[in-house]
């Protein structure tokens, strides 16, 4: 379980950097070349990915979409983040898994449990409720809110989706996940270099760091997935309740964030969600 809580905890100091480099007016684009620079060296070394039987040839496509799809939603994860704030986007994240379970059931026929069906029905009016706008100047504030919240639900949905696909074909996810990363460095920094953006040391380390933080997330989860082989569920619950916890205490604690009705009413939506869709996998 301590693995679990481990990262959890790095999942939302993602989160909570990438708020915290906005006030510091980091480039984002240059956070994420080296965000991924870094996680690709960790995974060389931690994952030990092994190449000579990675079978490229069917599998290329894949690489690069997710290559790119992979930065492009962090950078709309990095706007919901300072349009919609931390509590509505770390949820929106969470419960993209719905959606996945959803369209994953559609297109393997899966049947249809009423604890499944339950949690698919709360998870979308948890993504509801986080779409629910304000009045007047805070309405204004967060305009275009609504459209990145959309963004991280159903691209991190696309994602996983991705992400199940690539194992379906039997492909090894430790030279997959590095392969990507490192597909995802280079689209960034083509990206900076179109832009001609002015490379700066702060914004570099910045990313570095960052890249650390989404590895560990990653490492530990999977770690966690090690220990308690035999309780997927129990991980799969686990992960998603817990960042959605340390979400909101840090987005109140750290950043100040007011809890809303719509706000809490989501998050118990997500919760509910999430502990259904485990009791349909036991």
């Amino acid at each position: 379980m301590l693995l679990l809580i481990i990262a959890a905890l790095f999942s939302v100091s993602v989160s909570v950097t990438l708020k915290i480099y906005k006030k510091y007016q980091f480039n984002i684009l240059q956070i994420l070349a080296f965000n991924y620079v870094s996680a690709s060296l960790l995974a060389f070394i931690y994952l030990k990915p092994d190449f000579s039987h990675f079978n490229l040839h069917s599998s290329w496509w894949l690489i690069i979409l997710l290559g790119i799809l992979l930065p492009s939603i962090f950078w709309c994860l990095d706007r919901a983040l300072q349009h919609a704030g931390l509590i509505k986007t770390e949820i929106a994240q969470r419960i993209s898994v719905v959606l996945t379970i959803l369209i994953s059931a559609m297109i393997y026929q899966e049947h249809f449990s009423l604890l499944k069906i339950a949690g698919i029905a709360l998870g979308i009016i948890a993504v509801l409720l986080m779409l629910m706008g304000k009045s007047g100047a805070q309405a204004k504030k967060q305009s275009g809110a609504w459209q990145y919240i959309l963004a991280v639900w159903i691209g991190y949905a696309m994602i996983d989706l991705l992400f199940k696909y690539t194992s379906s074909l039997g492909l090894q996810f430790s030279s997959t996940l590095t392969a990507i990363f490192c597909c995802a460095a280079l689209v960034m920094f083509a990206v900076n270099l179109f832009k001609s953006v002015q490379w700066h040391s702060a914004s570099i380390f910045a990313g570095l760091g960052l890249g650390v933080l989404n590895f560990s997330n990653i490492y530990f989860y999977l770690q966690a997935h090690q220990q308690l082989k035999d309780s997927p569920a129990i991980v799969f619950a686990g992960m998603n309740i817990l960042v959605v916890l340390f979400g909101v205490v840090a987005a109140i604690l750290i950043f100040k964030e007011k809890m809303t009705t719509g706000k809490i009413l989501g998050g118990l939506c997500a919760i509910l969600a999430v502990y259904c869709l485990m009791q349909s996998m036991l």
